[in-house]
């Protein structure tokens, strides 16, 4: 009997302190609720805000500034684009091209030059509609876009410059898959504004048409002794054939790279 009541008794004392534990939580949480409904009402008399939503919306604007802050300028996305990011001597994208048109100047220049206008296109036009871009959808997006552009470029030249659209043959509609315009629109054009991805495609257009022009000059300079067709080098002057074959471009290309990475170390040390 004893043993029963000792029983009882502890019981009824654990259920008390529940019982109170309970109460003491729910007096917690009422004033921590109550604290916070203060703060909002104190945040609201300041003029912070009227509650949840103004500061949301405050804080996605800081964090959309930060983001917007944090990117290069456009001054700073076309001086990248000239030579730290050369597509042709530092990224080495879009080789197609550069191996094949490059046995002439005149070439050379012509798709630099068609080159960038797309590129300019492409990333205006990604730019203008990046808020409405969906994400399974934007690699579409991009490439109907760009083929868009490069039927415009192909047609233009066709009509002004028959002769080179004759000597370029497939390798004008063959920018539309040319890597370097697809990835400025992925990785500038659809997160900046619109004079960033000017200056970025100016920037990597030029780098790109820098590239070209360069090896165009070297191999036609030294497989025809000529330069835009017209004679430089004396006759006496003995050509080198391979200059003008693919073997020079991968020659003249190989030679490119290692003299701006031998400059680049001087510099530096």
């Amino acid at each position: 009997m004893q043993r029963l009541e000792l029983k009882w008794a502890r019981g009824g004392r654990r259920r008390g302190e529940k019982c109170s534990t309970d109460k003491n939580k729910t007096l917690a949480v009422k004033g921590e609720r109550s604290q916070e409904e203060d703060g909002w009402r104190l945040a609201g008399a300041l003029g912070v805000g009227e509650g949840r939503v103004w500061f949301q919306l405050f804080a996605t604007w800081v964090g959309f500034m930060s983001d917007e802050l944090h990117l290069p300028s456009t001054a700073e996305r076309f001086s990248r684009g000239l030579l730290p990011e050369n597509p042709v001597i530092r990224q080495m994208i879009g080789m197609c091209p550069v191996l094949a048109v490059t046995n002439s100047l005149a070439g050379a220049l012509t798709m630099g030059l068609a080159t960038t206008f797309v590129l300019v296109c492409s990333n205006v036009f990604v730019s203008l509609i990046r808020q409405q871009l969906q994400p399974h959808l934007r690699i579409l997006v991009y490439t109907l876009s760009i083929a868009s552009f490069v039927t415009i470029a192909d047609r233009l030249l066709a009509a002004f410059l028959p002769q080179m659209s004759l000597l370029l043959g497939p390798y004008v509609p063959l920018i539309i898959v040319n890597c370097i315009i697809t990835s400025r629109a992925e990785a500038c054009a659809s997160k900046q504004s619109l004079g960033p991805a000017i200056g970025d495609a100016l920037g990597q257009g030029c780098g790109f048409l820098l590239g070209l022009v360069c090896l165009g000059f070297v191999r036609e300079l030294l497989g025809n002794g000529s330069l835009l067709e017209h004679r430089v080098l004396p006759e006496s002057w003995p050509t080198a054939l391979i200059m003008i074959l693919p073997p020079g471009a991968f020659l003249t290309l190989g030679l490119l790279i290692a003299g701006v990475n031998w400059w680049d170390g001087r510099a530096r040390s």
